[in-house]
């Protein structure tokens, strides 16, 4: 934990039995120190472009904890501790032989590739008997980390997956919270579709684009009148005001449409088209017109369709969902592909708030990856500047968990299958084995 009163240190909370600090260390101990050097850098806590990013302890830890498990360091870590108010040196011996990443990965990287072989072991292993990992992160980059490897043993959990998103989905439904739900199920049945050819998928997916045009925002009819009172201040000024974006559900209700759902929304119409569904045009331009009207001049995408200000940025989860959408338009004019590249381009400007995004941290996390793939500059700068983040998320069993930050929404029982999974997804991209990861499309 960081503390106010001692920005250089870390306060342990807690020692997972059988870990490497288990009887070594303990709770309420203070670590000042990594790899016989004391942290030198203060925390900066909050939210906000100026203090963004691990610099402090966190990094400094990170960074003695991967370069402790280099063959020539055989994984001893050398930690100064505070107890109770006396300095103490502990050695720990940090198993496991993954060594380190390699400069360019996840490409190249064997620590990567063994990383993403344990994940989708450990993401078969906790699929639910109806195929579902969960909620809907978890159900969008579970089966599509198992499906980037290309291995025939991950197919059937893939399939069951699928599966699962053809019986929870249908052409009306009045569900709630609903749209987060069908844009997964919309995603992953395209890859799917696009991988297998399925003809089954196809009469699924139909149904799925026929709910999402229910959904989408349209016209002011949509509107709930009960906005007036609820949200007074969202409520449309105008009939374009939100027009071709989706919120949480149907139409236009409380806030309205926000440009996360609708990248999405942009980004399954797309991924459709391959399939061969055939998309409304003005539909889909609707969508891509919400994007580019939530766009600064930097390419940073705001929450709703209006742009912050030339020079703000903050969480890019929203910013590569729309990177992503337009990277993949099926149309030829070249603003499309113009936006693709102003998104991952101010990505890779700012790649300090990767973990610290909105709503759904994970899910931001794995977007705001997509997007920069559009620049692969941006793309490396993002993974060169949070390395510390896969350092110190990887657990002893393999897996990786979500850690608590700026927005602690999605920190609960399933937080180590969220964070498997997107990381898992994150690290198949270098390898272009899906569409949305750059595979080359063929009709």
């Amino acid at each position: 934990e960081l503390t106010e009163k001692a920005p250089k240190h870390l306060l342990v909370r807690y020692v997972f039995p059988n870990s490497p600090a288990y009887r070594r260390i303990a709770p309420g101990d203070v670590i000042i120190g990594a790899a016989k050097k004391k942290f030198k850098t203060e925390h900066r806590n909050g939210y906000g472009m100026d203090v963004f990013g691990p610099y402090g302890p966190i990094l400094e830890f990170a960074k003695a904890l991967e370069s402790c498990q280099q063959k020539s360091k055989r994984g001893k870590l050398s930690l100064s501790i505070l107890r109770n108010g006396k300095e103490k040196k502990i050695d720990l011996k940090i198993r496991g032989g993954y060594g380190t990443f390699s400069q360019k990965y996840p490409k190249d990287c064997k620590k990567s590739a063994r990383i993403v072989q344990e994940l989708c072991d450990y993401l078969v292993k906790h699929q639910g008997r109806d195929g579902s990992w969960g909620v809907a992160p978890n159900n969008t980059f579970a089966p599509l980390a198992l499906l980037a490897t290309g291995k025939r043993k991950y197919l059937p959990a893939v399939r069951l997956n699928v599966q699962f998103h053809a019986k929870t989905t249908r052409a009306k439904d009045d569900s709630w919270l609903i749209n987060w739900r069908y844009m997964s199920a919309a995603i992953v049945m395209s890859e799917y579709y696009l991988a297998t050819r399925e003809k089954w998928v196809l009469k699924e997916l139909q149904e799925v684009y026929d709910f999402l045009t229910t959904t989408q925002y349209m016209d002011l009819s949509q509107v709930n009148e009960k906005v007036k009172e609820s949200h007074p201040d969202a409520y449309p000024k105008n009939a374009m005001d939100s027009h071709g974006g989706w919120g949480h559900n149907p139409g236009f209700e409380g806030y309205g449409p926000i440009s996360m759902l609708t990248g999405q929304g942009a980004l399954a119409f797309a991924l459709m088209s391959r399939c061969g569904i055939k998309v409304d045009r003005k539909r889909h331009d609707a969508a891509y017109a919400f994007l580019a009207r939530s766009s600064g001049n930097n390419g940073y995408v705001w929450y709703k369709d209006q742009a912050a200000s030339p020079t703000d940025w903050a969480d890019m989860g929203r910013t590569g969902a729309a990177g992503i959408a337009n990277a993949l338009s099926p149309y030829k004019e070249k603003r499309y592909r113009i936006a693709s590249l102003l998104h991952a381009r101010v990505i890779g400007e700012h790649p300090e708030s990767f973990p610290d995004t909105h709503g759904s941290p994970v899910m931001g996390m794995a977007y705001t990856a997509l997007g920069a793939l559009g620049d692969p500059k941006s793309f490396r700068r993002l993974m060169d500047e949070n390395r510390w983040w896969f350092v110190l998320s990887q657990c002893t069993d393999g897996s990786f968990y979500y850690q608590p930050n700026r927005d602690n929404a999605g920190y609960g029982a399933d937080s180590r299958i969220s964070a498997s999974a997107v990381t898992a997804f994150i690290l198949t991209l270098s390898g272009k084995s899906l569409h949305v990861s750059g595979k080359t499309f063929r009709r």
